[in-house]
């Protein structure tokens, strides 16, 4: 947003507002200048005395033996065997790459970073930034390949994570002397406030979770007694505190970004408990925290921000607060419980029988703090461990997930309560966040007819209304493409959140709710206003009917109606799209085909195959219609796009018109 942009957008608001928003930049402004004078007089032994404790060393003990809200010590690898087969070599495989600085983040592929690591260069593209004021960096490089995302993701440090769980498997100290001299690096190489690694709060925020786990794993090493170290440790950790409270993310409507900073203001409030101002960020995260559960999760337990990834971020941001507080002995409202428990039963829905997610919305693979080794899609650890916060003995029965995420939040011996199976689930409305999930034992069809994302203001919603992915027969056929990239290419952030790449009807190339601008990579207009029209469901089929208004807008407003069946006995599913409206349109109807099902088109039939399944494609409706078979792309993960097909159904002509797609499973290849 442009200087203009945000002078135009403060005038809007009222006296109190613009001069609280001026006090809090003013702070801001001033940090970066003030805050590098204070960090470098800060150190551990200050906070010591500042504690009232006699010296370092006598803090760093007291710290150590304070609760925290995941796994810590040792674990036994052979009782970890016996509830999670091949975990602790999967972990152990991991640390020997972390201890060689090998890592594979965000689609780059196996990059090997060196024995010295730069932390201001996208290791992708070798674009670098300076190590200049936080808040004087450009670190969008528009018109670049470069992805700030890099660097951030790398100075997370989550990729440092199985060598401390090695190390609480293995008790070796390589793990502890690696640990410590990555932090080291990064310590000497981003002093406060200063490089594109502070130029966001959230970055500085997840640090905090980091490296408190690190600090609870190595603490009593061997390798973590050098005072020095100690010192640097201490003191770069606390002002990461202040550094959060100072440039927390509040915003007219506030997402991820808030969420992330007041639950680091937690952690690192309850860590440093009773010295400094770490009480004060421990009870301001928290309140903030109450308060935006509320705001960012509707009551059915559906994330704001219109997004299955970010709804399990968000998720594991309000849930690990709330377990450092259990942990201290301090409460958690019933409202709160509630609203994590409604989160953990979406959660549950959307999950397929094989465990995999939807692709709806935004995805940048970000994490709280992972310690698994199950597939990135699989969010199933989080009914489990949530379900034992809230005591909802539905959603501890309800765990089905292989147990390696939960091992380290929960402890081994929880895994003795797993059911080793999904309870059966039936067809669910999620009205308040708009998603609608038809589903059976064998099929799993998630449409999306709800608001745009963060209360209207686009962010990481895509133009998807009466989008669905299908699982049909234990087989996923049809797909939300992705996300892929943000920042590295503005083109191709534009080109994934756009109609044409999600399942659902395009009038005259027109977008269902407008970009505000090519460089707008974050908001759209809220012009679908999606709305549901029927949902029912029984043991024969469900169905969903919905509409949404945003080619309204057209000269020649057009409405568009759609009619999603799935039949339970036969998995077969009927999408009817009705456009009725005045003038001539042409309309494009994409289905995008997973990646690995292939496609042959016949007279008014279409035969889909994966692997040895076969379905029966058909089609009906208004005369001219005309179908092909198109290349496309789909993102799996961030940072990686695979060929996909694409099924496009087009017609130029007066409305209204009606297609009515039907797929039947058609056997298997012996």
């Amino acid at each position: 947003m442009t200087l203009l942009q945000r002078i135009v957008r403060l005038a809007r608001r009222s006296p109190a507002y613009v001069i609280k928003r001026l006090t809090r930049e003013a702070r801001m402004e001033a940090d970066q200048f003030v805050g590098p004078l204070l960090a470098r007089r800060l150190t551990g032994e200050r906070l010591a005395r500042k504690a009232g404790f006699a010296s370092l060393d006598t803090l760093w003990s007291e710290l150590a033996l304070r609760p925290y809200p995941t796994e810590t010590g040792r674990i036994d690898p052979v009782k970890l065997e016996q509830h999670v087969p091949g975990f602790a070599a999967a972990i152990r495989a991991s640390a020997e790459k972390a201890l060689r600085h090998e890592i594979d983040l965000l689609g780059s592929g196996p990059v090997a970073l060196g024995e010295k690591i730069d932390w201001h260069r996208d290791f992708v593209t070798g674009d670098r930034w300076p190590v200049a004021p936080c808040r004087r960096i450009d670190y969008v490089n528009k018109g670049r390949p470069s992805d700030v995302k890099r660097p951030w993701e790398l100075s997370r440090l989550q990729w440092l994570i199985p060598a401390a769980q090695a190390f609480q498997l293995d008790g070796d100290e390589r793990y502890a002397i690696a640990v410590r001299e990555v932090l080291e690096q990064w310590m000497a190489a981003n002093p406060y406030a200063r490089g594109v690694n502070w130029s966001c709060t959230m970055e500085a925020a997840l640090r905090i979770l980091s490296w408190t786990y690190f600090f609870h794993v190595f603490a009593d090493s061997t390798a973590w007694r050098d005072s020095g170290f100690r010192s640097r440790f201490l003191a770069c950790l606390y002002l990461h505190g202040r550094f959060t409270e100072i440039h927390i993310e509040r915003s007219s409507i506030n997402g991820n970004h808030l969420t992330s900073d007041a639950a680091a203001l937690v952690f690192a409030g309850l860590f440093f408990r009773d010295i400094g101002a770490a009480d004060r960020w421990a009870a301001d995260g928290w309140a903030e925290l109450v308060a935006e559960i509320e705001r960012q999760v509707h009551p059915d337990g559906v994330d704001f921000e219109a997004s299955v990834p970010y709804h399990r971020l968000v998720a594991e941001l309000f849930l690990l607060p709330a377990r450092y507080r259990q942990a201290v002995g301090l409460p958690i409202a019933g409202s709160y419980r509630d609203r994590l428990a409604a989160m953990a039963r979406f959660t549950r829905a959307y999950t397929r029988a094989d465990g995999s997610s939807p692709h709806w919305g935004d995805a940048d693979d970000g994490r709280a703090l992972a310690f698994g080794t199950q597939p990135l899609g699989d969010h199933r650890y989080l009914i489990r461990i949530i379900g034992l916060l809230t005591g909802d003995d539905g959603l501890r029965a309800a765990a089905s997930d292989d147990g390696s995420e939960a091992a380290w939040h929960l402890g081994i011996d929880a895994l003795a309560n797993n059911s080793g199976a999904i309870s059966p689930q039936r067809s669910q409305a999620f009205p308040s966040g708009g998603v609608y999930i038809l589903r059976d034992d064998h099929n799993h069809v998630f449409i999306d007819c709800g608001p745009v994302g963060l209360g209207g203001l686009g962010g990481h919603g895509h133009n998807d209304a009466l989008s669905f992915e299908a699982m049909l027969d234990g087989v996923l056929l049809i797909t939300d493409p992705g996300s892929y990239v943000y920042t590295a290419s503005f083109e191709d952030r534009n080109a994934f959140r756009s109609t044409a790449m999600h399942n659902t009807p395009q009038v005259d190339g027109e977008e269902v709710n407008r970009f505000h601008s090519p460089d707008n990579l974050w908001n759209l207009h809220d012009d679908a206003r999606a709305e549901s029209l029927t949902f029912e469901a029984d043991a024969a089929r469900s169905r969903f009917v919905g509409r949404h208004h945003g080619y309204r807008r057209l000269a020649s407003p057009v409405d568009v109606v759609r009619e999603i069946t799935l039949g339970h006995s036969r998995s077969q599913l009927v999408v009817s799209d009705e456009l009725s409206g005045d003038g001539t349109h042409h309309v494009a109807i994409p289905l995008h085909l997973a990646p690995d099902v292939a496609a042959k088109i016949g007279d008014q039939m279409c035969l889909l195959t994966a692997g040895s399944k076969h379905f029966a494609l058909s089609w009906s409706g208004s005369p001219d219609w005309r179908l092909s078979l198109e290349e496309g792309r789909q993102s799996p993960s961030y940072g990686v796009a695979v060929p996909a097909r694409v099924l496009v159904w087009r017609r130029s002509g007066p409305l209204p018109a009606r297609l009515v797609v039907t797929i039947t499973p058609a056997g298997e290849t012996p």
